[in-house]
């Protein structure tokens, strides 16, 4: 794999950003790393970090890039703050940079498939949340989303009385407004579509996010949303989504070299 720390302007948020992207290596595998490549341009993950992290953090604290070396498999890991990867009330335009620009960046900067059936999203925490977000709001663009301990019901969790979000944060990113029914993502689950990408959901059963997590399972299911739901043993930390991230791996619909 090519590990590539790309610091790049972005227009959307008027400013100067970073990404972390592991790219497929065509070359020699190395001694324990078997490689792969597809033919054409690779499928491609994005992968999201959660709050307290930034777009190293996956490389850092997992083995993403052996996990997907075999694969074929390109993974984008963008840089969004602290923005619950939303247009922040007071802050800037992580959604719109997140969508819009950064696909498109992306692809002008990397070979990248831009197929739906060769696109995935995943995230862990407000990631998981982002991830399924997208994947709600734009299911014509991906044929797979996963989310691990996701804070999947961001509206219950801004007033939570048990391991709140810092109430900052919640006010830079919608004001004193309500959550808009665009970022909810219990509320999108009432204007899916039938044709939703694949959506798994897993969450470790003594996790804070876990009746969060269970709550959104459930209004899917209400809904006739189908998706591949875990939920066993772990907290939330890094042991577990090491693990998970595997799982994930393994259930994507991937072209396989």
């Amino acid at each position: 794999m090519a590990r590539i720390r790309c610091d790049f302007f972005s227009a959307a948020l008027g400013m100067g950003t970073s990404m972390t992207v592991l790219l497929p290596d065509p070359g020699a595998a190395g001694i324990g790393m078997p490689g792969a490549v597809t033919d054409g341009d690779p499928p491609v993950l994005y992968l999201l970090h959660g709050l307290t992290d930034d777009d190293t953090v996956w490389t850092r604290r997992t083995s993403i890039e052996r996990y997907v070396a075999p694969l074929g498999l390109a993974v984008v890991m963008p840089q969004v703050q602290r923005s619950f990867y939303c247009d922040e009330a007071h802050g800037n335009r992580y959604w719109t940079f997140l969508t819009e620009e950064l696909p498109e960046v992306c692809r002008s900067f990397f070979r990248l498939s831009a197929r739906r059936e060769d696109t995935f999203v995943a995230g862990l925490s407000m990631g998981g949340y982002g991830a399924v977000k997208w994947a709600l709001r734009h299911p014509d663009r991906f044929a797979a989303a996963a989310s691990l301990s996701g804070a999947l019901d961001v509206v219950r969790r801004r007033d939570h009385p048990t391991r709140p979000v810092d109430p900052a944060v919640w006010h830079t990113v919608w004001g004193d407004r309500p959550a808009p029914e665009h970022d909810d993502t219990v509320g999108l689950l009432d204007r899916a579509g039938a044709d939703l990408p694949a959506l798994y959901v897993a969450c470790g059963t003594e996790d804070f996010l876990h009746e969060d997590n269970v709550r959104f399972v459930d209004a899917a299911r209400r809904r006739g949303v189908p998706l591949t739901v875990d939920f066993g043993p772990g907290d939330h930390e890094w042991g577990y989504w090491d693990a998970r991230i595997q799982d994930v791996l393994a259930w994507l619909p991937l072209r396989r070299p």
